[in-house]
């Protein structure tokens, strides 16, 4: 294996790989561009030039080959849901499409709109509302960073500081960090005539194409896909994860991989807890690991948020022209819930144009009148 490969190897290992590499020596130039006040004074999240609403500012410019490796951002405002009226987007050397695109709590897993702590090794949201992102995302040309402020009250003070690396170049492989936000508020099932998951109507229709699933990403070009963070607010009772993912690579015609079910995808089992077989005496057990997670659980009645997440990073799903992943909203499709994504994977070349968001107030979280259930298991 020559030198570089067995770089990437190591870089591409888990945390305990980082610590082998902390000897060798340092090519790079280290940089931060942040929200520091330039005068000198205390003034670093900008309360002095508030965000207002319709602005959109750019936080920063930088100028490659360069490799940024941590986002850091804390907010301070009165409004609910600024969460989800924040829009964070990227673009990476001069493209007018942004490569990273989504509500900035959504991006940082917060999809509900809510603050709640988390830990994974790409993400996480620490104590006192500080977002956190480690993924690592290279540029050749240039990055511009940007905020968009979609709510109705200014933004008091937006700190933030980004963390990258200079370098004098990048190699060939060098693929493109991405991330694309989409919710389907509600989804539509095919039936609302129904009290509980395990009816044989609904248990015995299927669905081996993966029509009307709920679509979390969709790239063309070469890359590999690295992972979702995906929030839930009920409309129905009982348990929501009752899906399986499908996921299509290069040929749509069929799915390369099918799951066993949502929560055996986000790698947790039977419910994360709800199916009342905990041996601990808690139905609603959380976890968040480097890798995959369940951190809320909100239950299986209507209302029930909930935020799972599963990350690719010991083995990325590679696709070579094109790449599709769903998953099901209840088996067949039969349930309709909310569902909130952001997908995150890497590829070369200009990307697909993306659908635009949904207008601001169709992101807030709110129940829908969908039939079915109200109330899952006692």
């Amino acid at each position: 294996m020559c030198r570089l490969a067995l770089l990437f190897f190591l870089i591409s290992s888990c945390f305990a790989q980082e610590l082998r590499l902390l000897p060798f020596l340092k090519d790079y130039t280290a940089e931060r561009a942040g929200s520091w006040d330039r005068t000198g004074a205390n003034d670093d999240g900008g309360s002095r030039n508030p965000l207002q609403p319709k602005e959109t500012r750019t936080l920063a410019e930088l100028e490659g080959p360069g490799i940024l490796t941590h986002m850091w951002f804390t907010i301070a405002t009165q409004e609910r849901y600024h969460l989800k009226r924040l829009v964070l987007r990227i673009h990476w050397d001069g493209e007018p499409l942004p490569a990273v695109e989504a509500p900035i709590g959504d991006f940082f897993g917060l999809g509900l709109g809510e603050y709640f702590l988390w830990e994974s090794g790409p993400l996480s949201a620490g104590s006192q509302k500080a977002l956190n992102c480690f993924f690592p995302m290279p540029f050749r040309k240039s990055a511009r960073i940007t905020i968009t402020h979609e709510g109705e009250m200014p933004v008091r003070s937006f700190y933030y500081n980004f963390d990258w690396e200079k370098h004098r170049s990048l190699p060939e492989n060098t693929a493109y960090f991405h991330a694309e936000y989409r919710q389907a508020t509600p989804n539509k099932g095919w039936t609302d005539d129904w009290s509980r998951n395990g009816e044989e109507k609904v248990n015995s229709k299927p669905n081996l194409d993966g029509k009307d699933n709920y679509v979390i990403v969709e790239a063309e070009g070469r890359g590999h896909f690295i992972g979702v963070v995906h929030s839930i607010l009920q409309n129905q009772g009982d348990w929501w994860g009752e899906g399986d993912e499908m996921i299509f690579i290069d040929d749509f015609s069929k799915p390369r991989i099918t799951g066993t079910g949502s929560e055996d995808y986000y790698l947790g089992a039977w419910c994360y807890g709800n199916c009342g077989i905990s041996p601990f005496g808690s139905s609603r057990p959380t976890f968040s690991y480097q890798r995959y997670g369940n951190p809320v659980n909100g239950g299986d009645h209507r209302g029930a948020g909930w935020m799972v997440y599963r990350f690719h990073t010991e083995s990325p799903i590679p696709f070579t022209e094109r790449f599709k992943m769903t998953i099901e909203h209840g088996h067949a499709n039969h349930r309709s819930d909310n569902f909130y994504t952001v997908a995150y994977w890497y590829q070369t070349g200009p990307h697909r144009k993306r659908a635009p968001l949904p207008p601001v107030e169709d992101r807030i979280p709110r129940m829908f009148n969908t039939g079915g259930p109200t109330t899952g298991r006692p």
